[in-house]
């Protein structure tokens, strides 16, 4: 799927990877950049559509695709992390990282689909859709339902020749990451993969190192990848 003379649609366009997807597009070529956000008065990128949507209200998204008609790529880069463990968090905390990452998520694939034949749809997903993390439990299930969901659409939209792409990456260095003093890797670095993904119609991206390791991972025991877990249950 060539990104160069197409219409995209990125939702979380305000800041972080989702700014750094506009921007990047633009840059490649794109003939129209619908960028998305809760509060599109805070689009800074020059060049793109500013465009109202919050993924998690079906009426916005129904008002969005009646809108942007002629979109050909869709980029689900929306999302929130609570900071929700699953036994001590809050449920309605955990319930609107499902919301936002699972239902939103499909909410756009659902309505955007029927003009997608023969285009593209990204998912923002993560290393942490494989890997549960202390301090990130709704999030880990919420991105490993996403990664499903993922998967799912890419069968169900084949008979469209519609590519679903999933694009999983470590740290980022944006301003959700902040907090984290850790390796990061730039918004530029991540995008450019992802992008390049979409343009060599790859049904996967792994970003970064970090990604690449925990996937490598998934054909460990678990003790393998919880292996501190694992030591503290056997102190």
């Amino acid at each position: 799927m060539q990104i160069n003379g197409a219409n995209v649609l990125v939702t979380g366009a305000n800041r972080g990877l989702g700014r750094q997807f506009a921007q990047s597009l633009l840059a490649r070529g794109a003939a129209k950049v619908y960028a998305t956000a809760r509060r599109p008065e805070l689009i800074d990128v020059p060049g793109v559509i500013p465009l109202r949507l919050d993924i998690t209200d079906p009426a916005s998204v129904a008002a969005a695709a009646a809108e942007a008609t002629d979109v050909q790529i869709l980029i689900n880069n929306a999302g929130i992390s609570t900071g929700a463990n699953l036994i001590s968090g809050d449920l309605a905390v955990i319930r609107s990282e499902m919301d936002t990452h699972f239902y939103g998520t499909l909410n756009m694939i659902r309505a955007f689909a029927p003009q997608l034949a023969g285009g593209a749809i990204l998912n923002v997903l993560s290393a942490i859709s494989w890997l549960a993390y202390d301090g990130a439990g709704a999030y880990h299930a919420a991105k490993a339902a996403e990664w499903a969901l993922t998967n799912a659409a890419r069968l169900e939209l084949a008979k469209q020749r519609t590519l679903v792409t999933g694009l999983h990456l470590g740290a980022a260095d944006t301003d959700m990451m902040a907090w984290y003093e850790g390796d990061k890797t730039a918004p530029d670095v991540v995008v450019k993969a992802a992008l390049d993904g979409i343009e060599e119609d790859r049904p996967e991206v792994l970003a970064d190192a970090w990604s690449r390791q925990v996937k490598a991972w998934q054909s460990e025991d678990p003790s393998v990848i919880y292996r501190e877990a694992a030591a503290a249950l056997t102190a």
